[in-house]
């Protein structure tokens, strides 16, 4: 008898039931032995990374951000909870191919501003589907009321960690992985300190199924995300991609058992995250409002016009969250139904596709689409920053954990 479990509502509907058809070999369903394996990382945290975080209210900072930049050795008399994790961070695991990190950078930088909608219709708007995730974005109180900005912060943490070459000790993509793998810590603590915290329901906050998910959301249901608009990518580039991202989960602490090593690997994990964790509540229809405000606020401020481009703004983005996350969970979601924009939506993936199947034919157009793409990425950083005075560092968000 087969005792694979039946397809989650993810993979019923839209993209990702086309996903399960075109793009995913063989059954990638799970049983309830790997359900309960894998739930049984909902109570593992991050150990090494939280017991930074009293040194680092206690005055450990200095040395932190020393380590960060020039590596543990260069600080005189660490801690030794700061040691260990540092040791553990630059002691690269056999498996990292700098080669492949670069191309997988390439071919995600490749996609440029364009690779923006993806991330935060798809990538975002489809992690608030896991509601035991949403409870620490609610609890920090700062996700609904600023969502702009943490959609920003995301992005720009996003264009660090895939921009090519990043990723070397001391690199800007090494530094805010590990940076935002500290601000999990604070989240955490700050989440076990409330009395309200319901375990039984929610599980440990910030935990390691829940942080494997966001990976899974930036690497693997990103790039399908880009593909469904119509860009294109070898083989060789999905892996690629998957690999720079492994590394990635690997420096924020994501146990090894829960990175995928490859495609395969990559969409048998989302399946059963889409079992047990994608279970939306009120609290992701909140965020996903806040969201979808977030996209209309492009038109505050500019009168007549800005009202046109707040509708199309609010228009594009929904149809693109809705064609890939499908009606019911759209429709659970409450975000917009408009056939014309969709329709719009998957005019503008044909017309990528078409473009796409003559760059792989051309020589020399993949290069240059890289330095667009690299080009677009760039502008993007100086305008936000501008605007929002971002901190790299993070700061803001551990002093308000």
């Amino acid at each position: 008898m087969d005792e694979r479990l039946p397809d989650p509502e993810l993979f019923r509907q839209g993209g990702f039931r086309v996903a399960s058809r075109l793009f995913i070999e063989g059954d990638i369903r799970g049983d309830e032995r790997q359900v309960a394996r894998l739930r049984r990382f909902a109570q593992r945290e991050d150990p090494a990374a939280d017991v930074l975080v009293p040194l680092l209210r206690k005055g450990v900072q200095r040395q932190f951000e020393q380590a960060l930049r020039q590596g543990i050795d260069s600080v005189e008399d660490p801690p030794k909870e700061l040691e260990a994790f540092f040791r553990n961070v630059e002691a690269t695991p056999y498996w990292v191919d700098p080669d492949r990190l670069d191309r997988g950078a390439r071919a995600v930088t490749r996609a440029g501003l364009l690779g923006l909608f993806p991330l935060g219709d798809v990538s975002l708007m489809g992690g608030y589907l896991a509601s035991r995730a949403t409870k620490s974005l609610v609890g920090t109180g700062e996700i609904e009321y600023k969502a702009a900005r943490r959609l920003v912060e995301t992005a720009t943490w996003w264009i660090d960690v895939t921009t090519p070459g990043a990723l070397v000790p001391g690199g800007r993509g090494y530094e805010s992985a590990l940076r935002v793998r500290i601000v999990h810590a604070h989240v955490r603590a700050a989440m076990n300190r409330r009395e309200d915290w319901d375990y039984a329901a929610w599980d440990k906050p910030v935990n390691q199924v829940q942080t494997a998910g966001t990976l899974l959301l930036f690497s693997l249901v990103y790039v399908f995300g880009t593909q469904l608009l119509g860009l294109r990518y070898s083989a060789r580039e999905r892996a690629d991609i998957l690999h720079l991202w492994r590394y990635v989960g690997w420096l924020m602490g994501v146990d090894e058992e829960l990175l995928p090593a490859g495609e395969d690997d990559a969409w048998r994990l989302l399946w059963l995250l889409a079992t047990t964790e994608f279970i939306p509540d009120d609290d992701s229809k909140r965020l996903a409002a806040a969201l979808m405000r977030s996209h209309a606020a492009i038109g505050e401020g500019r009168g007549a016009v800005g009202k046109v481009l707040s509708h199309v703004s609010v228009a594009a983005h929904g149809s693109i969250s809705r064609l890939l996350l499908g009606k019911t969970n759209a429709d659970f979601l409450e975000l917009p139904d408009d056939p014309i924009a969709q329709a719009a939506v998957v005019a503008v993936a044909g017309v990528n596709f078409a473009a796409e199947t003559v760059r792989r034919l051309v020589p020399g157009a993949t290069a240059l689409q890289e330095r667009l793409g690299a080009a677009g990425r760039r502008h993007y950083l100086r305008q936000v920053t501008k605007v929002f005075r971002l901190d790299p560092t993070y700061g803001r968000h551990m002093k308000a954990a």
